[in-house]
């Protein structure tokens, strides 16, 4: 019989890999909580008409990307290709902007079709953030420093913005008829999928990647020509912001990102490090889409980043740090020492706040240290039939090789080997044992 693998474009995250995750989604909320931004959590799939609405039906994740399918009444539903829509689907359902503004953040699965290639995979994992209901530019100043700061946080360095304004429905018409002027003189030299979206959506010529429509992207108008004096003006505060805060940034007025959604600031974070592909997260703001579906007018920015993405990075930069030892693992040698601390290691669970573990299988000594190692453990509890006679265990500090004999304890009674066990791995002491 032939082995089941995983799908094209999708990975299984393993040990000791899985440690790197949590790592950095334990980071990920540490860094949401100082920004005072709530966690949100949407289903998985949605109703199609949510990403042609809100994403756009011109954009390259609804004509070629999304994963859809009809349930078993005929109705099309589709694998989340993005957060955004989703996030404010939720928020309009459950009435969220009767409270005020919002201030949400997410990490969870994306499905796309595309080719799969290093760092991008069919089914990815993205963390973002959605700031909704602030319409200055100190909230788009917000969105662009936490990831900055996340970045930072792991040695990630060499980053800068690049920023752009894509401004809103009251000077884009006109920026619209200029792209149209520009365009569609050179239409029959254009790729099929930009002469498809010139009349329809133009500005999604600026977002394409064939070769053929470099040159005529280079030549095109820029929005910041375009601008209407409020547009104008949120983007120089915003600028003004970003000096303040000693962000690195630099205005690039062929950036538009790829969702139909952006209004006035668009931006990219790169990472000078990292050559040609130097993209690790972008976002920008959505001020007409929480009332695109169905909700009352609401100024919104966000963005996104790919975990695999980063964590691709970090690897590629050599930020990336070994796991550290931490927590115990119980040898037993014998079916008799198995018995005798089968209790101890119940009792260590309740109080020790560190990864407590036993082979419950009648290995020798060897092997279980290199399960010890494998688990990533700091100390090893050793005892075996001689140990047990004298009523001892010995600790072994399996990163300094210091080694210890302390009492066996008695049942579930641990905290004198507590105490030991804290003092070897140079650990805090838990609180019980400091009352």
């Amino acid at each position: 019989m032939d082995k089941i693998t995983a799908p094209r474009g999708t990975q299984d995250i393993i040990p000791p890999g899985s440690r790197q995750w949590r790592e950095l989604e334990a980071a990920i909320g540490d860094l949401a909580d100082r920004f005072a931004y709530s966690e949100i959590r949407t289903p998985t799939f949605e109703a199609t008409e949510l990403f042609v609405r809100g994403v756009g039906e011109t954009t390259d994740i609804v004509e070629k990307e999304m994963y859809t399918f009809e349930d078993r009444k005929g109705r099309s539903l589709t694998l989340r290709p993005e957060w955004t829509a989703g996030v404010v689907r939720a928020v309009l359902e459950h009435n969220l902007l009767n409270q005020g503004p919002l201030k949400l953040y997410y990490t969870g699965s994306i499905f796309r079709y595309e080719r799969p290639q290093k760092g991008r995979y069919r089914q990815a994992h993205q963390f973002g953030v959605e700031c909704l209901g602030y319409a200055d530019a100190a909230a788009d100043a917000e969105v662009i420093q936490l990831p900055i700061e996340l970045l930072t946080r792991f040695g990630i360095g060499g980053l800068r913005v690049e920023l752009n304004s894509i401004g809103d429905a009251v000077c884009r018409p006109a920026y619209r008829q200029a792209l149209l002027d520009h365009f569609r003189p050179v239409a029959d030299q254009l790729s099929a999928d930009s002469q498809r979206r010139l009349e329809r959506n133009p500005l999604r010529i600026l977002d394409s990647k064939d070769l053929r429509d470099k040159p005529f992207i280079d030549r095109a108008p820029s929005y910041l020509d375009h601008l209407c004096a409020d547009c104008q003006a949120h983007f120089a505060t915003l600028r003004g912001h970003l000096d303040a805060l000693g962000i690195r940034y630099a205005v690039n007025p062929r950036l538009v990102r790829g969702l139909d959604y952006y209004t006035r600031t668009v931006f990219e974070v790169h990472s000078d490090a990292l050559g040609a592909q130097s993209t690790i997260l972008g976002g920008g703001r959505y001020d007409g889409l929480v009332e695109q579906l169905g909700g009352p007018p609401t100024p919104a920015v966000g963005f996104a980043m790919g975990l695999e993405r980063f964590l691709m990075v970090r690897e590629e930069l050599g930020t990336a740090t070994e796991s550290v030892r931490r927590g115990i693992q119980i040898i037993a040698l014998g079916q008799a020492a198995c018995n005798r601390l089968v209790p101890v290691l119940a009792g260590l669970r309740r109080v020790y706040p560190e990864p407590a573990d036993m082979d419950y299988g009648d290995r020798k000594l060897g092997a279980q240290l290199k399960l010890a190692d494998r688990n990533g453990a700091r100390l090893a509890a050793i005892c075996g039939d001689a140990e047990l006679e004298r009523g001892i265990l010995i600790l072994r500090d399996l990163e300094t090789k210091e080694q210890r004999e302390v009492t066996l304890p008695a049942g579930t009674d641990v905290g004198a080997l507590l105490t030991t066990i804290c003092q070897m791995a140079a650990a805090p002491a838990p609180a019980l044992l400091q009352e």
